[in-house]
């Protein structure tokens, strides 16, 4: 039998290599920012065109490497940063496998110019496909200057796996975040295609955080640090009610490495626990910093995720230098034990089953009637509260209940479960709606009541409305007498002119102002003119928010975040006429008995669920 197992080639051995390493043009950014934060830059500046795809240089002015560093560099699990097994945990350094420079040469062309400080030539390097094609001496200055062009220009089956210009740069936008955070005494700049993103100088962490997501961020953070013997813990903390709907602003470094840890976040969001809403995750930037024995970050490819030899104590030591941190800024409700516990005088005590009652006065009356503790009726006669009740009825006695079949909208019922029959759907003509506390509607049928939830109604009515605007392109605009300026991040801004046609075609008009800063012209024509601004940025959220858990093209994910972000802000008392209206359109639209995110609009209590509460029969 012939021998079948042979060695690969190094040039295609480094290309499987760089599929672990070398995901998308983001990852280049990554390993080439903490290779030149390793050689201790003080300033680095990050140059890219067309998201990545067409050039990535990143200029430190760093140690620098000689003659035959620049060679070596190139090589698979050539590293200067560990020598030994025992090195693997004592690791300081952002890189230490030796593996990102030798991945990057293998899927791209790369020119590399570095000089040591004090030398007085330094070298030039150009890559392609492993192979290295020039190697001179140059002139260039101290430090090191790394160009990857054509990423994936011999694979183009990876390629071809990129998205978009807008997605590829809001990747590359998180890492240099992450990054420039982890160092801010560290100065950065970042480019793309010849415009200026950030400019970072070095400074303190919160000039940094107030730098990288807008001087909004001045006012909501609060200062965490707890210092034990196992690990110190500092860094900041949003204040709750600044908590958005969307995660993205949530960082975690352990020895200043940027890590991603579920659990760790608990630890947080249980410090948080009754301060924000459920859905709602508050901003952190929090640096644990511990002997690097009792970690192992050798676990992923992207050193992401990071093992901890005593969980249950970081966890601790976590959850209370944040629960102290909201307690020292007076964020978490306290007690105070010096005020005046007496809030409200003392009501009436009235025995069920007896006539006497005892006021705070301390003087016995006598009573007709027995009443349930704690209730007192109003002053009237009995004969005007009864009719207060006989009033109540009055929409459903004026209006007898509906023939079988005779139903106002009938186009949603093929896709309505078959508890609902075709009877059970309301007529707005014969029976009332009743709202109850602003968020549900009470609507008689034949078989029962039908109870609507009033928000989850009005987010499906909204998302078929929007989505066939964004399918037929005929969203119609209102111009506002007062245009606003909004100013985004970055990241918001790279995302919002990703979407610029989509939000054409919804309603909204705005125009670029230069700066991450739009200009809103108008907004969808059936929209309430208020807070404007804020309405774009919650649209946004949403929008971020959905493409975190779902998978969705852009149309369905901008009509499902407009649907949600409207619905949410129409919980309020409501005319019949407006919740005939509601009804209506529910009963009109394609799937009336679920919103879009899958919860149920309505439910049907039958006539014999409503016997069997009261125990009849």
């Amino acid at each position: 039998m012939p021998d079948i197992i042979h060695l690969l080639p190094d040039f295609l051995a480094n290309q499987i290599a760089a599929g672990e390493v070398v995901q998308r043009p983001a990852s280049v950014v990554k390993e080439l920012l903490e290779n030149a934060v390793d050689a201790k830059a003080t300033s680095i500046q990050v140059i890219v065109k067309e998201a990545g795809k067409l050039w990535i240089q990143v200029v430190d002015n760093g140690t620098g490497m000689s003659e035959t560093d620049a060679r070596m560099c190139f090589e698979r699990h050539a590293t200067s940063k560990i020598a030994t097994t025992e090195d693997l945990f004592r690791i300081r350094t952002m890189g230490f496998r030796g593996e990102a420079m030798a991945s990057i040469g293998a899927v791209a062309q790369v020119e590399l110019k570095t000089k040591p400080h004090g030398a007085e030539a330094g070298t030039k390097l150009l890559v392609e496909g492993s192979a290295v094609v020039l190697q001179e001496p140059a002139a260039v200055p101290a430090g090191t200057s790394i160009a990857v062009k054509n990423l994936f220009y011999n694979v183009p089956a990876r390629r071809n796996f990129l998205k978009t210009n807008a997605v590829e740069m809001r990747h590359i936008l998180d890492e240099f975040q992450r990054v420039a955070l982890a160092y801010p005494e560290v100065s950065f700049t970042l480019h793309h295609n010849d415009t200026e993103v950030f400019n970072l100088p070095g400074g303190k962490l919160s000039q940094r955080i107030v730098s990288i997501f807008g001087s909004n961020y001045k006012e909501q953070m609060a200062y965490c640090e707890e210092d034990t013997t196992f690990l110190t813990v500092k860094g900041y903390i949003g204040k709750p009610e600044h908590a958005k709907k969307t995660r993205g602003e949530q960082f975690f470094f352990v020895n200043n490495r940027y890590v991603k840890s579920g659990y760790l976040n608990h630890a947080v969001m249980m410090a948080f626990e009754g301060l924000v809403p459920k859905e709602n995750h508050p901003f952190y930037v929090l640096f644990i910093e511990l002997d690097p024995e009792k970690i192992d970050i050798n676990v992923h490819p992207t050193k992401t995720e990071i093992k901890f030899e005593d969980e249950k104590t970081v966890y601790a030591i976590v959850h209370a230098a944040v629960k102290k941190a909201l307690g020292a800024y007076n964020i978490a409700p306290s007690l105070d034990f010096e005020g005046d516990v007496n809030f409200a005088p003392l009501q009436a005590i009235r025995v069920q089953g007896g006539n006497t009652e005892f006021d705070p006065e301390n003087k016995y009356r006598s009573s007709g009637s027995t009443a349930f503790p704690g209730f007192t009726p109003p002053a009237t006669s009995r004969r005007a509260t009864s009719k207060g009740w006989e009033q109540l009825y009055e929409p459903l006695r004026e209006h007898p209940q509906q023939e079988e079949g005779t139903t106002s909208a009938s186009s949603g019922m093929g896709l309505l479960d078959e508890a609902f029959a075709a009877t059970d759907i309301p007529a707005a003509s014969t029976n009332k709606a009743i709202q109850i506390h602003q968020k549900y509607l009470l609507v008689q049928v034949k078989s029962g009541v039908m109870i609507i939830d009033q928000q989850a109604a009005q987010e499906r009515i909204l998302y078929e409305k929007y989505i066939a605007s964004l399918q037929k392109k005929t969203g119609a605009s209102q111009a506002l007498l007062f245009p606003q300026t909004v100013q985004l991040s970055p990241a918001d801004a790279v995302l919002i002119h990703e979407l610029a046609a989509e939000f054409k075609d919804m309603g909204f008009l705005f125009e670029d102002f230069g700066g991450n800063t739009i200009i809103l012209n108008g907004i969808p024509a059936d929209v309430h003119a208020v807070n404007e601004k804020e309405l774009l940025e919650e649209l946004i959220e949403q929008y971020k928010n959905n493409s975190s858990t779902l998978k969705l093209d852009k149309r369905e994910n901008l009509a499902r975040a407009m649907a949600k972000r409207l619905a949410s802000r129409s919980l309020s008392r409501m005319s019949d006429l407006e919740m005939n209206s509601l009804v209506d359109k529910l009963f009109a639209c394609q799937v009336p008995n679920y919103a879009p995110g899958g919860q149920k609009t309505l439910v049907i209590m039958q006539l014999g669920q409503l016997h069997d509460l009261f125990m009849k029969g």
